[in-house]
C-alpha cells in the first residue's frame, strides 16, 4: 500500500489494482472474484453496466484504476457557480459533474468569490483553455439589470452554452429552471392549510428573475386562498434581504414585527435565518412560528427542527443542463427557451397549526 499525494489522511490507495484482494472489490461491486479480474486485465465478456460497477467499487475503495481503464477525456465543460457556501450549489455542481464524467467529459468548476473573480472573467479564463461549453448557474443572466450582451458574445465566437436558474428571453440559449411560481403556491397552501392567515414572504433582491417569479407565485396564492389584494401583500408580506443565513434572520425580524405567524423563504439558507430569528426572540418553532425553505440542500433534514421546505429538483435539472449542453456541442442543439422542472413539498418539522388552531 501506499498514499497517493492527493488522498485524504487514512484512506489506502492501492498502486496496482490487480494485485489487491479482489473479494474486497467484488463484495462492493456485486460480482464474482473472476469478473472482476477479467475487467482489470481489460478482457472482453462482460457487460458494460457491469464493468461500470468494477470501476466504481475500485473509486470508492480507493485503489487507482490501471492505466488502460482510464476513460479518455472527450473534453472540458465549464461550470460556472456564483458560490459555494449555500449547499444547493455544490449538489448541483455533484450532478452536472457525474453527468458529464459518464458522457466522457471532464468537468471543471468555477466559482465566483467575493473580490475575486468575476463571471466574465470566469469565462474567459474557460474559453481560453478550449472548454467544448459552459454551463451557467444563476448567473448574470438571472439579472434582469445586468447587460446580456456577453453572452451574444459568447455565442458569435462558436461556443455552446446553457443557462440553469434565471431565464431571459434576450439570451438566445436554452435555460433549465425550477417552476418557482408553483414553489410558493405549495409553501403557501400548505401554511394556509394549516390555519395560517398572516404568512410573510423572505427572499433575495428584486432584480433577480426567480425573485420576480416567486413574489408572482406568492401574491396569486395570497389572493386565491385568503383574498388579500397584491397591494397590501406586496406591501406588508414581502420582505427582500440577501441569499444568506444573516439576510433570513434580518428579513424575519421585519416580518414577525408585522405580525407574521409563518415565514416562507426564498432558500433554505434564509429559513435557518428565520428560525434563528425566532429564537432570538424566545419564539419557538413550530409552535409559536412555522417557517418554510426552499431548495431542501443536502443535510437540512437533520436541522433543530428538521425544515420543511420545497424540494428544487436539482438532480433533473443538472442532468437537463449536461444533456441539453452536449446536443448542442454534438451538432443538435434545441431551440432557445426555457425547460421547467416542478418543485415538491416536503413537510417536516418547522410547520404547525396556526393560532388559535389545534
Amino acid at each position: 500500500m501506499r498514499r497517493s499525494g492527493g488522498q485524504p489522511e487514512g484512506r489506502p490507495v492501492q498502486s496496482n489494482p490487480v494485485t489487491a484482494r479482489l473479494a474486497d472489490i467484488a463484495a462492493q461491486a456485486g460480482v464474482s472474484e473472476a469478473t472482476v479480474s477479467r475487467v482489470l486485465n481489460g478482457k472482453p465478456g462482460v457487460a458494460a453496466g457491469t464493468r461500470q460497477s468494477v470501476l466504481a467499487a475500485l473509486d470508492v475503495l480507493g485503489y487507482e484504476r490501471p492505466v488502460r481503464l482510464r476513460r479518455r477525456s472527450e473534453g472540458l465543460v465549464g461550470l460556472i457557480t456564483p458560490e459555494l457556501e449555500n449547499p444547493i450549489f455544490p449538489a448541483l455542481a455533484q450532478v452536472v459533474g457525474q453527468a458529464l464524467t459518464r458522457q466522457g467529459y471532464t468537468p471543471v468548476l468555477a466559482t465566483q468569490t467575493p473580490g475575486g473573480s468575476t463571471e466574465d472573467e470566469l469565462t474567459e479564463m474557460l474559453v481560453d483553455r478550449g472548454v467544448a461549453g459552459i454551463i451557467f448557474v444563476s448567473g448574470l443572466h438571472a439579472d434582469t439589470s445586468a447587460d446580456t450582451h456577453r453572452y451574444e458574445q459568447l455565442r458569435a465566437q462558436g461556443v455552446p452554452f446553457v443557462l440553469v436558474d434565471g431565464f431571459s428571453p434576450k439570451v438566445q440559449a436554452p435555460c433549465v429552471s425550477p417552476d418557482d411560481r408553483a414553489a410558493m403556491r405549495l409553501a403557501v397552501t400548505h401554511l394556509v392549510s394549516l390555519g395560517h392567515t398572516r404568512i410573510g414572504l423572505a427572499l433575495g433582491p428584486r432584480r433577480f428573475v426567480p425573485v420576480q417569479r416567486k413574489i408572482e407565485g406568492f401574491v396569486r396564492t395570497m389572493r386565491d386562498q385568503l383574498d388579500l389584494s397584491p397591494a397590501t401583500v406586496e406591501t406588508e408580506l414581502v420582505q427582500h434581504s440577501l441569499y444568506t443565513l444573516e439576510g433570513g434572520q434580518a428579513a424575519a425580524s421585519a416580518l414577525l414585527d408585522r405580525g407574521c405567524t409563518a415565514v416562507a423563504c426564498a432558500s433554505d439558507m434564509m429559513a435557518l435565518g428565520a428560525v434563528r430569528e425566532a429564537r432570538r426572540r424566545g419564539l419557538e418553532v413550530p409552535d409559536d412560528i412555522s417557517v418554510v425553505g426552499f431548495d431542501d440542500s443536502p443535510l437540512i433534514a437533520f436541522t433543530d427542527p428538521p425544515l420543511t421546505t420545497v424540494r428544487k429538483p436539482v438532480p433533473a435539472m443538472g442532468q437537463a443542463a449536461v444533456r441539453t449542453l452536449l446536443e448542442e456541442i454534438g451538432g443538435t442543439p434545441a431551440p432557445p427557451g426555457e425547460f421547467v422542472f416542478m418543485p415538491e413539498l416536503v413537510v417536516r418539522g418547522s410547520t404547525a397549526s396556526g393560532p388559535g388552531r389545534p
